[in-house]
């Protein structure tokens, strides 16, 4: 007997509805490249992402063709996601971080027919649509009078595309299975991977995202994602922020701490969204200022651990809520976010920081498991660690273009190692290429790096284990500091004394100029071992 209910397919299209037609003053705010601040609302975003999807429909494009996107976070990006997926073809974000032969190659694979870009990234494109016979129409996302002289052919502007196409338009009724949205890895070993996002999959995902125990995301949020759009959908927020019509405001192409804090307090920024290197520059600033919030209440952080001194300082020094998140591009990317349970609320501040400092609890929709190298199911105690594996209506089955499934018995391997609680709270101990192994037994380099972090001296810490004849491994951290400090190698190891077992503080302390970070702002520690791959370990 099936349920008499009606059946309405979960479209990424119904999202921008219901954003204009209940929230369609909700401003949408914009530091543009130009350097001005625009001002929009839901209400004209669904009426210009309506333009786009006539555009679309003028080129003559098929449903489920990739248009690209090489943009900063801004409402003509927004209105892409919309007007892209809304009209059935796949919205492709496209990282301007990477090497231009890799985004050459990521173009190619996914047989992108248009590409929009920021006038910002107008080099970019003058260097690679030579090598992109598939891309028939290139858009930069400027006025008429503003694109960019470069000699690529079919260039126009997005404004000239849009603005004599008619705003009304009829949304298809899709398949809510059909592909929405393609994100490709970061590609640290071989070619980058695509993840092919449907339009259920990331309405459900938006569901999760919104809910108290998750980002806790309303109407009356304010709402700033740092994390880029084109890093896996700005962890899906363009789409969460629609469902619960709350106000956006962009960054544009202004990363640095001064512009994001600025922006903060102009929009009234409730919560923000970024991961650690950012947050770093904008602490930064405001300790050298000698700044406070006003509005700012949490902040999300995620894409890598962070670190203790950061989740302090944003707490104690400035009031902002924690909440820590971990996911992945496969997982669209939401798994877990660490918000407390009662219980815990009666424990004193440093045992809740013990549990913030976790990843934090599966949100519904996110099944998650640990097990030994057999794949045997290991105890959630909070001590045991092993690989992690997960499972759910948003985490991916195959790789874009892939005949093979990376699942194991249904059961994606993230390829972290971590620990489960008896509470369900996940710790990430490391990456599963990245745990140090020493006499047998393992070293969490993230432990590592959360202690050197914690130094007042210290900017960023990698930790990288070094081959040993008689230990296999030893770590060392690789360490920047900030600017005028100084310090010792033997005063840093000193500070390890009392913080960790003594066979886990590091050999050594190698000083950098910088660590090489990704396009996405991870660390790169392939990189890092390959700059040191002349290092010897002391004594050796």
């Amino acid at each position: 007997m099936l349920g008499l209910m009606q059946n309405h397919p979960l479209l990424i299209s119904s999202l921008i509805d219901h954003a204009e037609r209940h929230h369609g003053d909700g401003q949408i705010v914009s530091r543009r490249v130009e350097g001005d601040i625009h001002h929009s609302t839901w209400g004209q975003v669904a009426s210009r992402a309506r333009q786009v999807a006539h555009a679309l429909d003028a080129a003559a494009l098929p449903q489920a063709s990739r248009v690209a996107t090489l943009a900063w976070n801004g409402y003509r990006h927004l209105e892409l996601y919309y007007g892209v997926s809304g009209s059935g073809r796949v919205l492709h974000t496209l990282n301007p971080r990477l090497h231009p032969e890799q985004l050459a190659w990521i173009v190619n694979h996914a047989e992108d027919s248009v590409v929009c870009f920021d006038t910002t990234f107008a080099p970019l494109v003058a260097a690679v649509h030579a090598k992109c016979p598939t891309v028939k129409l290139w858009v930069a996302l400027c006025d008429a009078d503003k694109l960019p002289d470069i000699a690529v052919p079919n260039l126009v502007s997005y404004e000239a595309w849009i603005g004599t196409q008619p705003r009304t338009y009829t949304w298809p009724m899709l398949d809510e299975n059909a592909a929405s949205s393609l994100c490709y890895t970061s590609g640290t070993t071989g070619n980058p991977k695509g993840v092919l996002y449907s339009h259920r999959s990331s309405v459900l995902h938006s569901f999760a995202a919104t809910m108290p125990d998750a980002l806790n995301l309303s109407a009356r949020d304010s709402l700033l994602p740092v994390v880029p759009m084109f890093h896996v959908n700005a962890w899906g927020i363009p789409y969460a922020g629609a469902a619960v019509g709350c106000k956006l405001v962009f960054p544009g192409p202004a990363m640095d701490g001064k512009s994001i804090y600025e922006l903060i307090e102009a929009e009234g920024v409730t919560m923000a969204a970024g991961v650690p290197t950012v947050w770093q520059m904008l602490l930064g600033h405001m300790q050298t200022a000698g700044l406070t919030f006003s509005t700012m209440k949490r902040t999300v952080i995620g894409g890598s651990a962070c670190p203790p001194a950061m989740l302090s300082t944003f707490q104690d020094s400035y009031g902002v809520e924690v909440l820590h998140a971990w996911g992945m591009t496969e997982m669209s990317p939401l798994g877990t976010v660490c918000t407390l349970k009662n219980k815990q609320l009666a424990l004193d501040a440093n045992g809740q920081l013990k549990v913030r400092l976790k990843q934090g609890r599966a949100v519904y929709g996110v099944d998650m498991k640990i097990v030994d190298a057999e794949g045997a199911e290991l105890p959630w105690d909070g001590k045991t660690f092993g690989d992690l594996l997960v499972r759910g209506p948003w985490i991916i089955d195959h790789y874009f273009k892939s005949d093979s499934s990376p699942l194991v018995d249904g059961w994606f391997p993230t390829g972290d190692v971590a620990t489960i609680d008896a509470d369900g709270f996940m710790q990430i101990t490391d990456r599963s290429k990245d745990v140090i192994k020493s006499g047998g037994e393992w070293i969490s380099s993230i432990d590592v790096e959360n202690i050197a972090m914690a130094h007042p001296a210290v900017a960023m810490a990698a930790c990288v284990g070094m081959p040993h004849p008689k230990w296999d491994e030893r770590p060392i951290v690789v360490v920047v500091l900030k600017p005028g400090q100084d310090i010792s190698r033997e005063d840093l190891l000193a500070f390890y004394e009392g913080r960790i077992a003594k066979w886990q503080i590091p050999d050594d302390v190698v000083f950098v100029p910088a660590i090489p970070l990704g396009a996405t702002g991870k660390m790169q520690k392939m990189s890092l071992r390959q700059q040191l791959k002349e290092y010897v370990l002391p004594g050796m």
